[in-house]
């Protein structure tokens, strides 16, 4: 049976619900699963509770689906460029849990490993350990994490083959693979699908056996967030 699919509504046909929980792949702009996010927007799903490392910007990445008001919490470690999220949050529309950024890359990882909770030192005595179990090892405290397991995984290659083995380029792999792994149901949007075989075996990011259906989003157009600019030297 064929991982392809025609579009992203396609792909994420029976797949969507209201209420479900997310893992998003990506950080900032880069490596985003943007398609996948537009199809999401469409669908009019509600009630989201979406995992990512942030929520891209206003009007852009998942921070589309924070105008909508799609997304009843975010489990996020970087909300800064974003005012709409700022906004909802402090009016207490949108629920926030705040992760470090390690730490959440690794409680997906975990969750995709099969492991439901690890002890780790980031937090510690901060408010990100409140509420949560602290154990002492060799005379340290460290607090216990809960991995991260979600209904969907939304991510972003650079090249896939027929049978969905995934290479992701540079930066963009930022929190693709450990988002990939911990869905229940992996969808990845590449910019290029090449026969299988055409991959070398030993540069492959992502096994196809976490991957479940596939699309090609290309064309893209690449989105800065900050364009910074300064005077040419005099000649």
């Amino acid at each position: 049976m064929t991982k392809i699919f025609a579009s992203a509504a396609a792909a994420l046909d029976g797949v969507l619900r209201d209420g479900m929980t997310i893992a998003a792949g990506g950080f900032g702009l880069c490596g985003i699963p943007e398609r996948l996010i537009d199809a999401i927007v469409a669908s009019g799903v509600k009630d989201l509770t979406i995992a990512s490392n942030n929520a891209g910007i206003d009007g852009e990445g998942l921070g589309k689906l924070l105008r909508t008001r799609q997304v009843k919490k975010m489990i996020s470690s970087y909300v800064g460029e974003n005012k709409e999220f700022e906004r909802q949050y402090l009016a207490g529309e949108l629920e926030v849990e705040f992760c470090p950024q390690g730490t959440l890359a690794e409680r997906m990882r975990a969750g995709g490993a099969g492991i439901p909770g690890f002890y780790t030192k980031t937090g510690v005595g901060t408010q990100v350990a409140e509420g949560k179990e602290v154990k002492q090892f060799d005379g340290e405290e460290y607090i216990l994490e809960r991995g991260i397991r979600t209904d969907l995984s939304i991510i972003k290659g650079w090249k896939a083959d027929d049978s969905g083995n995934l290479v992701f380029r540079k930066t963009a792999r930022n929190f693709n693979q450990p988002a990939a792994t911990c869905g229940k149901i992996c969808v990845a949007e590449v910019e290029e699908i090449v026969p299988t075989g055409s991959l070398d075996p030993d540069c492959i990011h992502l096994p196809a056996i976490y991957v479940n259906r596939l699309i090609c989003g290309a064309p893209y157009d690449k989105k800065i967030e900050f364009t910074t600019t300064r005077e040419r030297s005099a000649a």
